[in-house]
Order: C-alpha cells, then sequence, then structure tokens
C-alpha cells in the first residue's frame, strides 16, 4: 500500500497536471493583459473624442456638407485615409477619423507581442519549462493563441465600453449595437496580426525575424490598400487585402457583417497552419531560416556598434523596403490624385496640415507626413530592442567583457541615427522615382530635402524612448509609441477639425514642414533634432547610473 504522504504527493501531481492544461494560457492573458487595457482604453478614448468633437467642429449642416464635399470622394484622401462616406454625419466623420489609423496600430500591436510571446519565449528557454510537463509543442502554442485571443477581447471590451458610452450622448446618437459591430471592426486586425505573427514564429528562427516576416504582411496590406483607395481599375485589390477587408465591414455607415468571413477564415487558416508547423519542428527549430551547416559569417563583430547592427538588419532592411514601397506607390499616383486637388476644396484640409500649394506637391506633403510616421516606428523599435537584450538578460553577458555601458548604448544611439538619416533618403529616392514616372514636374533634390525633413521628429522621438530608457526600462515602449500616437492624433485632428493651437502645437508632426509643398523649416527641424539629442544624451546618463534591470 503507498504511504499516506507519498499518496498525497501523487494526488498534489496529479491535479497540478490537470490544472496544467490552462495553466499557458492564464499566464499569456497575464502577459498580455496590461497592454491589452491600454490599448482598449486609447482606442475608446479616440472614438470618444472624435464623435463627440464632431458638433462642436461643425455646428452648422453647411459646415458639414463642405467638409463631406471636400473629401467624399476624393482619391487622394481615399489612398491616404480610406474612404469618407457620409461625411455630414457623426458617425461617418467617426469612422474615417479613426478606422485607419487604430487597424494599423492594432495590427502592429498584434504581430509584436504574438512573436514576443511565442517565437521569443522560445528563444529565451523558457518554452523548455512549460513544456516538461504534459502539454505538447502543438498545445502549448495553442494555449498562447488562446490566451493572446483573450486579450483581443479585452481590448474589444473597453473600447466598446467606452463607444458606447459616447454614444448615448445626444450629439453622437450611436446605438448600442452599431457602437458594438464598430469596436469589433477595429480590433479584428488585431486578431488577424496575432496569427500572422504565430505563422510567423513558426517560420523564422528568432524573434526578431519573425517580426520581420510579419511586418511585410502589415505593409504589403497596406500598400495594396492604398493603390485600391486610389482609384482606377485596381479597386479589385482591395479583396486580397486584409486592411481591405476590414474596410469593407463599413461600420456605422452602412454596416456589412458578411464582410466578417473572410477576415475569420484568414485567422483560422493561418492558425491551424501555425499549429501543424508547431508539431512538426523541434524545440527551437525553425522551418526556414536556420542554416545549421552554413559556413561562418564574422561581418560586423568586430565590436558592439557593430553586433548591433548584425542583429538589428533584418529588421532594418524591412523597413527600407516598406518606406520604399510606400514612396514609390505615393509618388506614382501623386499626379493623378493631385490633380483632383487643384480644384477640390480638400485643399484647404490639406493646408492645414501644413501642405499647401499645387495639387502633386500637396498630396506629396501629406505622403511625407504619412512616411514620417514610419520612420517614427523605426526609431523607436531602434530602443525597444536595447530594452529587451537588457530584459532579457543577453546584455550581462556583453557587460561581463571590458565594454562600458556608454559605448554599448552610445553605439546603438549612433547606428539607430544613421538609420533614420538612411531611411529619409530611401524615402525621398523612391518618392522621385514614383512621380517621374508619370510627371516630371517633381526635383529630386526637393523629394530628398522632403525626405531628410522627416527624419527631425523621428530623432526627436528617439530621444524620448531613450530618455525614458535610461529612467525608467519598463516604459520605453508605452512612453516611444505613445507620443507617437498623440502626435499623429492631433496632427489628423488638426488637419479635419479645428483645434487650439496650443494643442496642435504638441505634435512633433505638425513641427515638421510639410515639404515638398512647402519649404522645410529648418529652424523647427534643427530644434527638434537637437532636442532629441539632448534628450537621448541624457537618456544615456541615467542608463550609465542605475542598475541592469532583467525580468
Amino acid at each position: 500500500m503507498m504511504p499516506v504522504q507519498a499518496d498525497d504527493a501523487f494526488m498534489k501531481s496529479e491535479t497540478s497536471c490537470n490544472r496544467f492544461d490552462t495553466v499557458i494560457v492564464r499566464r499569456t492573458l497575464r502577459s498580455a493583459l496590461p497592454s491589452s487595457v491600454l490599448w482598449g482604453v486609447v482606442f475608446g478614448c479616440m472614438v470618444a473624442f472624435t464623435a463627440l468633437s464632431y458638433s462642436t467642429i461643425y455646428r452648422t449642416q453647411t459646415d458639414r456638407n463642405s467638409l463631406a464635399s471636400a473629401f467624399g470622394a476624393n482619391i487622394s484622401t481615399s489612398a491616404l485615409f480610406g474612404p469618407a462616406p457620409q461625411l455630414q454625419t457623426v458617425a461617418g466623420f467617426t469612422v474615417f477619423k479613426v478606422w485607419l489609423t487604430i487597424s494599423i496600430i492594432g495590427g502592429i500591436w498584434g504581430l509584436l507581442i504574438s512573436t514576443r510571446l511565442l517565437r521569443g519565449e522560445e528563444e529565451s528557454g523558457r518554452w523548455e519549462l512549460l513544456l516538461m510537463g504534459r502539454a505538447t509543442r502543438r498545445g502549448a502554442a495553442a494555449q498562447v493563441i488562446l490566451g493572446l485571443s483573450g486579450g483581443v477581447i479585452v481590448v474589444w471590451l473597453f473600447t466598446a465600453l467606452i463607444t458606447v458610452v459616447a454614444g448615448k450622448s445626444p450629439d453622437v446618437n450611436i446605438g448600442v449595437q452599431p457602437a458594438l459591430f464598430f469596436s469589433l471592426s477595429l480590433v479584428v486586425t488585431t486578431l488577424m496580426f496575432i496569427a500572422v505573427g504565430a505563422l510567423a514564429s513558426q517560420l523564422a528562427a528568432t524573434r526578431r525575424q519573425a517580426a520581420t516576416y510579419a511586418s511585410w504582411v502589415l505593409g504589403v496590406s497596406y500598400a495594396l490598400r492604398m493603390v485600391a483607395d486610389s482609384g482606377g481599375a485596381l479597386h479589385w485589390l482591395i479583396w486580397v487585402s486584409p486592411l481591405g477587408w476590414v474596410e469593407q465591414l463599413q461600420p456605422l455607415v452602412s454596416s456589412y457583417p458578411i464582410g466578417l468571413a473572410p477576415i475569420f477564415a484568414f485567422t483560422i487558416v493561418l492558425v491551424i497552419v501555425s499549429l501543424y508547423l508547431a508539431g512538426l519542428r523541434d524545440l527551437g527549430a525553425s522551418m526556414v531560416g536556420d542554416h545549421d551547416h552554413s559556413e561562418a559569417n564574422f561581418s560586423f563583430l568586430s565590436g558592439s556598434m557593430g553586433l548591433t547592427i548584425r542583429l538589428e538588419r533584418s529588421l532594418i532592411i524591412s523597413w527600407a523596403v516598406a518606406l520604399a514601397a510606400t514612396g514609390l506607390i505615393s509618388g506614382f499616383i501623386a499626379d493623378a490624385a493631385g490633380g483632383t486637388l487643384s480644384q477640390s476644396s480638400v485643399q484647404t484640409v490639406f493646408t492645414r496640415l501644413g501642405a499647401s500649394g499645387t495639387g502633386i506637391e500637396t498630396f506629396l506633403g501629406v505622403s511625407f507626413l504619412m512616411m514620417g510616421v514610419l520612420v517614427g516606428f523605426v526609431a523607436i523599435g531602434q530602443i525597444n530592442a536595447a530594452q529587451v537584450e537588457e530584459s532579457e538578460g543577453r546584455l550581462d553577458q556583453l557587460l561581463v567583457h571590458p565594454l562600458k555601458r556608454i559605448w554599448w548604448f552610445g553605439g546603438k544611439l549612433l547606428v539607430a541615427t544613421l538609420v533614420l538619416v538612411t531611411m529619409g533618403v530611401i524615402a525621398g529616392i523612391f518618392s522621385w522615382l514614383g512621380a517621374v514616372l508619370q510627371s516630371p514636374k517633381v526635383s529630386f533634390f526637393a523629394s530628398i530635402g522632403a525626405g531628410l525633413n522627416i527624419v527631425a521628429p523621428a530623432v526627436a522621438l528617439l530621444g524620448v524612448s531613450a530618455l525614458v530608457f535610461g529612467i525608467w526600462p519598463r516604459a520605453t515602449t508605452f512612453a516611444g509609441y505613445g507620443v507617437l500616437a498623440w502626435s499623429l492624433l492631433i496632427e489628423i485632428v488638426g488637419g479635419v477639425g479645428a483645434l487650439n493651437h496650443w494643442i496642435f502645437d504638441t505634435s512633433l508632426f505638425h513641427q515638421m514642414a510639410a515639404a515638398p509643398a512647402v519649404s522645410i523649416n529648418l529652424t523647427s527641424d534643427i530644434l527638434m533634432v537637437l532636442g532629441g539629442l539632448a534628450a537621448a544624451l541624457a537618456g544615456l546618463g541615467f542608463f550609465v547610473r542605475r542598475d541592469i534591470c532583467g525580468k
């Protein structure tokens, strides 16, 4: 007979094994919960602020009709921000203002958290502990995806709650059911790109590679949607873009719930393929990009700066390709889209964004604003990569050698600055190439100048992120993306409506001149660059003096 103590231990072991079936789900949900709540509140507040401000900004029916006439079916604004139906209503205005911005932010968050909690956890070795129990590789991956789906539900709940409350206002008057469907349409992009990140985590050998692969999908999706909404015979491309599927839901305007079918089908197929691949490969292995027998490659390993370039080169190349593609497409459609601005009242709205001048230059001015947002993501990503190296313990292995902290982080800041300048040049060159294919009106040097112009706010974002990293590393991601989201939101709100100039001036993108539509404001650019560099140096000083923080 089994001794009582042994029997108790056996029963506890069985209970622990039975409870393990949900431990990964709960662990994943706990990891995702803080950011899920944050983005749910942010998305909901963006919707509420936009809806409630409509009646204040556009008081009369004449003002609302003018707004609808300005944007309406204008292909330039459709290409940049998506279609704008029924702008004479609160519902149409709200959809136009927030859906694309929230969808892109949600997609980026989805792919980043998915690759972090799948490939990132496996790469760090923590999955070995999880798989010592009854969970299989396929089962563990399924539980992570289920936990992340719970995170998406949390985002939807907070977004929906705030949207429903705002909809009760007499000035908004949006029903509960339309508000719930609208909130769902705002978070389905996150769900899709969690699935994209899950598949990329099975294909790639590292978290960085997985995030790169998933980012490519998001970039191609945005490019296809942009071309489809620019008018002409290529509008059918809307049906091959995940962002296009979300656009076709048309929430609050003429809701199209059947449009959820391709979204959920796409998500389910990717999840099934991801789980199938997870069961095929060994722990720590990958389906592509893991060449165990390749020749040794010692390039960029001569110092900490070289190591930074080597670690980040795949992601840097991905962002460079995305910027090149965006610039090429923007330049290619600039002549046709700009032609609609010359005789359109939408030019007044573009002027509020700082892009005054002739049609083609005005369109390129706003296009460079959007590319400036992409370069801002690059800047924040460089500091986030440093924070990940520290939190996962890889920095400890470098600092035990004769490498001073100041040279490690200072080298990263220098590399990041050079990367940002390179991104600006790429944006300028490819925008010019796209434009000259249709019209010789655009100057090469003006395009290069406009490309370098978008580097200034990116350097400021780099400095903010570096400063927070030096003081409070765990808040790095929230601080960087928070300033970026605020700057973009204020710029868009100020372009479509009216804002106090003190609020408008808090946007980094408002401080950037909309070149080539207008002349570059060197004073403003220099101040942003100097401010960013000063913040970065202060962050470097704080980093040198604080303790190294791990998880």
